[in-house]
């Protein structure tokens, strides 16, 4: 699995409030979310009337298909009538390549207890047991 991330700032030139940048930035994220079903959101910046900065996430089998996805994404919103494309980041990686439930150390998070006692609420949260019934 692959997770493509990026992140990228829209000049709104022609917001005069608060109301003017997030009328543009529902329209973004609606249009994206609809053409492109990746996840969309405002990251920082949120003060700021004539600056969105967002942050688009994608997950795929093939890294090569969310490049293009991302590509297309890029060039859309440069077009946007309303804003205009600044500075802009990407970054695909692996899942292979992230630590999981790991510290910085390389040491779990979690204790197995402490796992197994996680589920075990999260089981009975839910009605559900955590031990196997037998049944087949």
């Amino acid at each position: 699995m692959h997770i493509a991330i990026l992140q990228f700032e829209m000049h709104i030139n022609g917001a005069m409030s608060l109301k003017d940048k997030r009328r543009v930035v529902r329209s973004i994220k609606d249009h994206l979310h609809k053409h492109h079903m990746v996840s969309v959101a405002e990251v920082a910046a949120l003060d700021t009337w004539n600056l969105a900065i967002l942050g688009i996430v994608a997950c795929n089998r093939s890294g090569a298909y969310l490049q293009q996805v991302m590509d297309n994404i890029v060039a859309k919103l440069r077009t946007h009538p309303e804003a205009r494309l600044g500075e802009c980041s990407l970054e695909i990686v692996s899942a292979d390549m992230l630590k999981g439930d790991a510290d910085e150390s390389g040491e779990p998070l979690w204790s197995e207890a402490e796992r197994r006692e996680a589920m075990e609420e999260a089981a009975a949260e839910s009605g559900e047991s955590s031990e196997p019934t037998g049944e087949a």
